[in-house]
């Protein structure tokens, strides 16, 4: 994304405020005359449970003990949540001192509602910024100013069943996009008790979706520095598998109406033998209580294709996830973000992971606890250390989304070829952004 702001934010500059932070005037709690009772935090419920859970211990309390202030948690179903936060946001002054952002919703049109960070981490520095996975921090940048920390996140990986696989005699993952298009064709097949089986499904073509694959090829549908690539080879690439996928019939004929929860039921049924999605879907298809495959389907990375493989050791999907942001008319900034520095340090990283999180720091991985935990713990560390947002966010980027899936669902189904589609597509979003 273009930088617009009077200073760029980068992890040079995180590092170096982190080194000036001895010679910079300390901000804490105590420094207010009047110290609240409270810090307010609007939520979703999932964001509490994994903060304040059993197994990792709750992450505030230390914070709390030590302040003496407490955490009052207010949570909501995600769309709620986004419309509450931004409306409490743009009042004169909120209650509100920490929101939850998805990083689709940390747009220039609601960045002036929340406070830049750049100051804060100069006076009080985050610990280890590199530490934290390069793709979440730079979700949260724009316009070259800081406006969140990274908390809990969502990476794509590939999941396959090796019961269908081994019925198939194919005995481990694809290695190459290029071998992973073969076995979803070679795994599309009835079973012997009637039941059919396509190679791969996702929940529809939607740009999310599609990136994952084109991304195999390191490719992009608009690029951080706001220009329109979706005509470009890897794009075209990722719609034309897809393509041929749907003619084999190792894509479902009803891809377009196919939903998340569809998806679950598809691989815990053995309808699909294939699925890209969230990691974290590993434990919904092996659940014992819903799944006809509990313990054999195993999640792993997204292979890269042929020539990229001395590049990329995987590829590098995307990662979706949420952060922690300071409404700019809070009245208890300074206190928010030593609860924000808190919650996002290795330790209690840790401790929210062992709760059941999603860990955006490197070295949570290490932890043996976390490996036990995740029997993808390794695989999803890899593709986080290359992972990107699948595109930046930017005030029309709704409708960005509802064009590709217009123009992908075309060429899927043959109405246009990919070329064609994505040309069309090209044009759409360059008038959006008013690049013609």
């Amino acid at each position: 994304m273009k930088t617009t702001g009077p200073r760029s934010i980068t992890r040079r500059s995180l590092l170096a405020g982190a080194a000036g932070a001895l010679a910079a005037p300390m901000v804490s709690p105590s420094a207010s005359a009047q110290t609240p009772t409270k810090i307010n935090i609007f939520a979703h419920r999932v964001h509490r449970t994994v903060a304040v859970g059993t197994q990792g211990g709750d992450i505030t309390a230390e914070w709390s003990r030590r302040t003496g202030v407490a955490v009052e948690w207010t949570t909501f179903d995600t769309g709620p949540l986004q419309e509450r936060l931004f409306r409490e946001a743009s009042l004169s002054e909120t209650s509100v001192d920490i929101g939850f952002v998805l990083n689709t919703q940390a747009v220039p049109r609601t960045a002036n509602l929340f406070e830049p960070l750049e100051a804060l981490m100069r006076a009080e520095p985050v610990e280890d910024v590199p530490d934290i996975f390069p793709g979440m921090i730079q979700g949260l940048t724009i316009g070259g100013q800081l406006y969140g920390l990274p908390f809990r996140h969502s990476s794509s990986g590939m999941h396959y069943n090796t019961e269908l696989f081994a019925e198939r005699g194919i005995s481990g993952p694809p290695r190459t996009i290029e071998e992973f298009a073969e076995v979803a064709k070679r795994m599309s097949y009835t079973r012997a008790n009637g039941t059919p089986v396509v190679g791969l499904v996702l929940d529809g073509v939607n740009y999310p979706n599609v990136i994952d694959i084109a991304r195999a090829w390191d490719g992009e549908y608009i690029t951080p520095d706001m220009r329109v690539v979706a005509n470009q080879a890897p794009m075209v690439r990722a719609v034309t598998l897809l393509r041929e996928l749907f003619v084999a019939g190792a894509f479902p004929r009803n891809f377009s109406t196919i939903r998340t929860e569809d998806v679950n039921t598809w691989m815990q049924t053995g309808r699909g033998a294939m699925g890209i999605s969230g990691m974290g879907r590993n434990r919904i298809f092996n659940d014992p209580q819903a799944s006809q495959f509990a313990g054999k389907i195993t999640t792993t990375t997204i292979p890269v294709s042929r020539e990229l493989q001395g590049r990329f050791e995987v590829a590098p999907a995307k990662v979706e996830f949420w952060g922690m942001a300071i409404p700019r008319t809070s009245r208890n900034k300074q206190l928010a973000w030593s609860l924000m520095r808190e919650m996002t340090s290795k330790a209690n990283t840790l401790k929210a992971a062992l709760n059941g999180n999603g860990p955006v720091r490197n070295s949570t991985y290490d932890d043996p606890r976390v490996r036990a935990a995740l029997p993808y713990a390794e695989d999803e560390r890899k593709v986080l250390r290359v992972a990107r947002v699948p595109m930046p966010a930017f005030d029309e980027a709704q409708r960005a989304a509802d064009f590709f899936r217009e123009e992908a669902e075309s060429a899927v189904l043959g109405m246009k070829t990919p070329q064609k589609a994505m040309d069309d597509l090209t044009a759409r979003v360059r008038r959006l952004l008013g690049q013609n």
